[in-house]
């Protein structure tokens, strides 16, 4: 004798999902609107998903989130009305910090002291609560610029990056102290025009090439003679010094400002000028 043929599953009653039963609290999840590109059931119910969260910004910054149930119940509230808060400006960021963005741009020859003027000066502003951050271009060879050797055009596009870098630590507020040789006039007057007038500070460390060959802290100068580095700047490629710099640190034999000297220089100048504010 055949066995009976087994029913069909009931339709759905009282909300449920075919196959579940009677009674039963269906796990699926149910929305006000069908979804996109839905598909229908073969028992011919239509399938629902939750509408997807609606996210906005209240004007403190504050993201908020509002249900796909809660949104599909309010018909008078269309997603014209939502409006997107622009996020803060540099006078706010600046008026939180403090301070004026700008970029401190330190120049000389290699063994002027420019590594240690760019630390003397972070040190001395943070200790008068200020926010800075410095660009050492030995430091940027060894990351963003790893890819650039030293010949004129890459020195150029080496100069250019950390310009637009230093702009943007600016533009957010903070005061970017930038340490390169920078050696060629034209590249530094590319990264100035990048910024504001008046935001690019130029500082010369006028050492001369006897002085910074005579301390040779990493010994480059006496590779260089030796032929073993090409293209060194003071050496076999030229450093034009600044004409027109905002700044200029004399060094000579034997009288040689402090680090805490030249750093209160620096600072002087940016009190004068409004970049630091109390």
């Amino acid at each position: 004798m055949l066995p009976a043929a087994r029913a069909p599953p009931r339709p759905c009653s009282g909300g449920g999902v075919a196959g579940t039963p009677r009674g039963a609290q269906s796990t699926r999840p149910w929305g006000a609107a069908p979804a996109r590109g839905g598909r229908q059931a073969s028992s011919g119910v239509k399938l629902f998903t939750a509408a997807r969260p609606i996210r906005t910004t209240a004007a403190d910054g504050t993201h908020l989130a509002a249900s796909g149930s809660a949104a599909a119940g309010s018909n008078t509230e269309s997603m014209e009305q939502i409006k997107t808060i622009a996020p803060r400006g540099k006078e706010e960021r600046q008026k939180l910090l403090n301070q004026k963005g700008c970029v401190v741009w330190i120049t000389g020859l290699s063994g002027s002291g420019k590594s240690t003027l760019a630390c003397a000066l972070s040190r001395e502003l943070h200790s008068r609560g200020h926010l800075t951050y410095v660009l050492d271009g030995d430091n940027l060879r060894h990351g963003l610029n790893r890819d650039l050797s030293f010949k004129a055009e890459d020195r150029a596009e080496n100069i250019r990056r950390v310009g637009e870098a230093a702009k943007l630590f600016a533009d957010a507020g903070l005061i970017c102290i930038a340490s390169l040789i920078s050696p060629y006039r034209s590249d530094r007057s590319v990264c100035r025009s990048l910024l504001p007038e008046s935001s690019f500070i130029e500082v010369f460390l006028d050492a001369s090439l006897d002085v910074c060959e005579a301390r040779d802290p990493k010994g480059l100068y006496k590779l260089a003679r030796a032929g073993k580095i090409k293209g060194f700047t003071g050496i076999d490629d030229p450093y034009e010094p600044p004409t027109d710099c905002e700044i200029v640190i004399q060094c000579r034999a034997g009288d040689c400002p402090s680090p805490k000297s030249m750093a209160d220089q620096v600072v002087s100048y940016l009190e004068t000028h409004g970049f630091l504010q109390d």
